[in-house]
């Protein structure tokens, strides 16, 4: 049995023991109040032991392919952009489909047919094209991890991997009178937006909760999810952002996230600024033309995943306006003035919307769920110090291998605070 035989089984023995830690991780918690919302939720709940035996096989499947570690630098941007391409295809005509049918009054069945066979083929071209593409992406992000040292060992532990695929949306829970998000549940990604609407209202009906669905990026299981997109650097990204979550499980950061709104700030800032950086150096090791490329992101993207730049020169600042706008409903929240709090943030939402972020619902659940990503001088986390000095400390500290380390040993937000503070 030679080596890389061996490895890739253990890396599938270490894989079936990170499921087993991340099953069993809803156990390590209490149970809350807040869990008299799963009574509305429960029909839509996302189930992922299933999709973790399927991801689970899919791996299996790409590692029988072992090839990644031997393309050279085209060969490999040749078989990422094949996959770009088919998703591309897919996507098109998924859309085109969707006008087809929303169309009453006519409908071309024998174009329907046809766009639905050739979407058919294009899925399972880009089914197979996945496991190789992301075999190659997976062996990517791993030299770069170790390019950057982080690892201990000769491959980053756990290994990277991921999978690309349609995310569950995300159920996020408030209380009204603060901003804390007090329960997060994921659900199907088939729900529909009506669904996702009506449960928002039922459970804000019969409980004190404020409550939102949200799109998100990444889910930190093991293979991590992913979600499916053409742009690279945001794949990139993503992959490593979930990555450093799988990393920090084994350390107290990690293990201790759900434990306050400090420690998952803590945890989320520490994964997207890492996440950046491992992205930047993929990028400039396997693909520097991106480097020189204006890529602008969707407004519905900046809105929905908090994506600006605090210094960007428009005449509209969407991270600072989002950032006064935290600033002013916390202060309302804080004298008590919950009603004036939520017809506030409503007058703020309209404003985004005349400016082109299309912002479904503005409210305490949406702040609790986006202000735990402060990375940035300006973002949705509003005046809260935490994020702040996780940047400190990064910048503090002499390179990405010495912050991810320490970070995943600090124990709470007091530590944090002293270790940046006796700098």
């Amino acid at each position: 049995m030679d080596f890389q035989l061996i490895f890739r089984i253990s890396r599938l023995v270490f894989s079936i023991g990170l499921i087993i830690i991340f099953i069993t991780t809803s156990v390590w918690f209490p149970q809350t109040q807040a869990d008299v919302v799963h009574r509305y939720s429960r029909g839509f709940e996302f189930d992922y032991i299933r999709w973790e035996i399927k991801a689970l096989w899919n791996k299996v499947l790409e590692l029988s392919f072992g090839i990644a570690p031997h393309l050279t630098i085209e060969q490999q941007k040749t078989i990422v952009q094949e996959y770009f391409d088919l998703l591309l295809q897919s996507q098109e005509r998924e859309m085109v489909l969707t006008t087809l049918y929303s169309d009453p009054g006519h409908k071309d069945v024998d174009k329907i047919k046809k766009l639905e066979s050739d979407l058919a083929l294009i899925n399972t071209k880009r089914k197979h094209q996945s496991y190789i593409a992301e075999a190659v992406i997976q062996n990517q992000l791993s030299d770069s991890i170790a390019s950057l040292g982080v690892p201990n060992f000769f491959t980053p532990l756990p290994p990277v991997l991921f999978q690309t695929t349609p995310l569950p949306k995300q159920l996020i829970i408030s209380p009204r009178n603060v901003i804390r998000q007090e329960k997060s549940i994921s659900l199907t990604s088939e729900i529909t937006m009506e669904e996702m609407i009506v449960l928002e209202e039922t459970i804000e009906e019969n409980t004190d909760y404020s409550a939102l669905v949200v799109p998100i990026g990444g889910v930190g299981t093991y293979p991590t999810m992913i979600v499916e997109t053409t742009y690279l650097p945001s794949l990139l990204n993503t992959a490593a952002h979930e990555w450093i979550h799988n990393y920090l499980i084994f350390r107290p950061l990690g293990l201790r996230y759900n434990a306050s709104p400090a420690l998952r700030t803590m945890n989320e800032t520490t994964a997207n600024i890492s996440g950046t950086e491992i992205m930047s150096e993929t990028l400039s090791i396997y693909f520097p033309e991106y480097f020189w490329e204006e890529e602008i992101e969707p407004k519905s993207l900046l809105a929905n995943h908090q994506f600006i730049p605090a210094d960007t020169e428009t005449e509209f600042n969407f991270s600072e306006t989002m950032y006064k706008t935290r600033i002013r409903v916390d202060e309302l929240l804080e004298e008590g003035k919950v009603d004036e709090a939520e017809e506030f943030m409503e007058e703020q939402r309209q404003i985004f919307i005349e400016n082109g972020y299309q912002i479904r619902k503005l409210n305490q659940a949406y702040f609790s769920f986006y202000g735990s990503y402060a990375d940035k001088p300006f973002s949705a986390a509003g005046k809260d110090p935490v994020g702040e000095d996780v940047r400190l400390f990064r910048a503090q500290q002499p390179d990405l291998s010495t912050f991810i380390r320490k970070m995943g040993w600090v124990l709470n937000y007091r530590q944090l605070r002293f270790k940046t503070r006796a700098f």
